[in-house]
Order: structure tokens, then sequence, then C-alpha cells
């Protein structure tokens, strides 16, 4: 399957995991040696880059003590987001049993909760090689990390942009491809390929399917927004804002010369008035379908009139017309 990706994990904050935290690892893709040092980041590239199994029991212990406690997390997490045919047994997949099961739907929305919640894992995921550096005991050595996912090094016409391989021998070759190309994101979900060159190509073919049927729109010249008429307050008028820009991803190759689009607001608003207060949207349609809305808020704040200001208005207005009056007069001959 394929997924278009539209921006806090649950338990894990800024706070409670530092990218320079000093993780004191235990033996076993790494080959980190006991009682070796290494930071957030490091493993986090050996997780991400080279399938490091070890890494990610590592930083499971790190954040949540024991793995046991850190897989309640994870399963937590996948109710949260809706992976309703998921069941983790371990933090990196390995345990081969009939009840650690997910799909490749539950696999996209994992996918995209992490790069659109945090966009940085592309700085890992897109690393083709490197080499981490290992300090014991015994002195100073370095180890290559090579990626498992050869999907980035392949020819495509659009950007690869990850994320993930995984296989055991159960589950046979799977793989969660990321991809950009003309303002679009989409994710390709690949399970049991039958070998490590198909779950690549699998997922070439699914993208190409996506970026062929897949156009995005996004309105770059949004209408001005007039002054909203104000009613008993002390001023007459307040200006108003867009809560956000608007896009939407069409599926089936519409037309998007015959979008509409709606400025739906009321012709006048009673004080007092307060910024930030919601008067009306912008709405896009297109074909008679609502294609989606943008809310539209006062900007600034009009305390409603009191009986000065109605004196005020009420003389003002009496000397503008005996103003008119006064220049119908004919001058004398």
């Amino acid at each position: 399957m394929f997924l278009e990706c539209p921006a806090d994990a649950h338990g894990i904050t800024e706070e409670s995991v530092a990218w320079m935290d000093a993780l004191i690892l235990r033996p076993a893709v790494a080959q980190p040696e006991e009682g070796e040092t290494q930071t957030v980041e490091t493993l986090i590239k050996c997780i991400v880059v080279a399938s490091g199994n070890d890494a990610s029991v590592a930083m499971a212990e790190h954040i949540a003590g024991t793995e046991g406690e850190f897989v309640k997390m994870m399963n937590e997490r996948a109710e949260g987001l809706g992976m309703s045919n998921t069941h983790f047994e371990d933090c990196c997949g390995l345990t081969e049993s009939l009840s650690h099961v997910t799909t490749a739907r539950d696999i996209a929305v994992m996918s995209r909760e992490l790069i659109v919640k945090y966009p940085q894992i592309h700085n890992y995921s897109t690393i083709w090689m490197e080499n981490i550096t290992h300090v014991t005991k015994q002195g100073t050595t370095e180890f290559g990390l090579a990626n498992t996912n050869k999907l980035l090094k392949m020819a495509t016409n659009f950007q690869v942009t990850g994320l993930k391989t995984g296989s055991t021998s159960l589950a046979k070759y799977c793989l969660s491809a990321t991809a950009e190309k003309d303002g679009v994101r989409l994710i390709a979900s690949i399970m049991a390929a039958p070998d490590y060159k198909a779950r690549f190509a699998d997922a070439q073919t699914l993208l190409n399917y996506g970026y062929a049927n897949c156009r995005l729109y996004e309105d770059t010249q949004m209408p001005q927004l007039p002054l909203m008429p104000v009613s008993d307050g002390v001023e007459s008028q307040v200006p108003l804002q867009y809560g956000g820009g608007f896009s939407y991803l069409s599926l089936n190759g519409e037309d998007f010369q015959a979008i509409e689009k709606k400025l739906m607001v009321p012709e006048n608003i009673k004080a007092p008035v307060e910024p930030g207060e919601k008067v009306g949207v912008l709405r896009y349609e297109l074909g008679g379908k609502v294609l989606g809305e943008v809310e539209i808020f006062t900007k600034g704040s009009v305390k409603k009139a009191g009986y000065k200001e109605y004196l005020r208005k009420t003389a003002a207005a009496w000397l503008m017309q005996g103003g008119r009056k006064k220049s119908n007069v004919p001058a004398a001959e």
C-alpha cells in the first residue's frame, strides 16, 4: 500500500532523551563491547542505517528501564495511533511469534507519525555509509555502518528519503519506503516480499503509481480579506486573518483550474471583539464537492461602545450633517 503524508511521541520527550545522552551498552550489527558508552545519536544511526537490534534494546532500556516496559509503551502508542492490527512483543521485531503482528497499513501509519512529527529522522535514514567509533577500555576502533535500504541508490524519478527495512524468516522481506516529488510525500509499505530485491522493486512500483496519480494543489494566492464591520463598538471595523494556508492532494487527476473559493463571513459582528475570534471560513469547492476550508479569525480587538462613545458618534454625525447643509447654500450674488 502507499500513503500520503500531511506533523509528540507518547511518553518520550526531548527532555527525557537527549541527543548526546551517554548509554552504557552490553554486547550483541553495531557490535558494541560490554560497558562501552555511546550517545543517543550514534545509536539512532545504528538502528536506522544498519538495523542494529542491540542498539534498539539499549535505547529501550535507556528510555523505559527495561525492554519489556518499553514494549508496553510501544503497544500503547500503537493503539493511540489507530494501529488496530498491531501487537509488539519486542523492540526490534526479531521475535518470531504468531501474536507478534502488524499490517502494511499500520506500518504506513507508524511511518507517517515518525516523519511528520520528527522530520529530522531523514537526516539518518538517507545516510548510505558512515563510520562510528567504539571507545572502550581496550582502546578506540572504528566500525562501518552500511544502509540496508538499497532503494536509496536505485534509479528513480523521485527522491528517496528513507525509511526502514526489516526481515525475519516468518515475516520475509519488508520495507517502509518514503519519497518526495513536487511537494508530495508518499509512503510505500511492503510486507512479505520473497527476497530482498523484490521489496525494493515493489516499493518503486508503488511509488511510481502514486506519483503518476497524485497531484498537489497549494493556494499561493488566497483572497485578500476585507475589514469586518463591527456594530456597537468604539471602532467600526476590525481586520481579519487566515488561520493557515490550504493544500489538497488529488488522486484522480482533477482540473485545479475549476476550483472555486467561497469567502463565508457574516455582514458584521457585534462588539466586544477579542483577537483570534473565529468569524468564518474560506471554502474550496470543485464540481460541487467541498475540498476543505481555512478558518478566518479577527486580528484585533474592539471594545463595546458606552454612553460617551454613542454621544460622541452622534455629535460627530450631527456636525458632519450640518457641514453638508452649509456646503449646499448658494453663494450670494
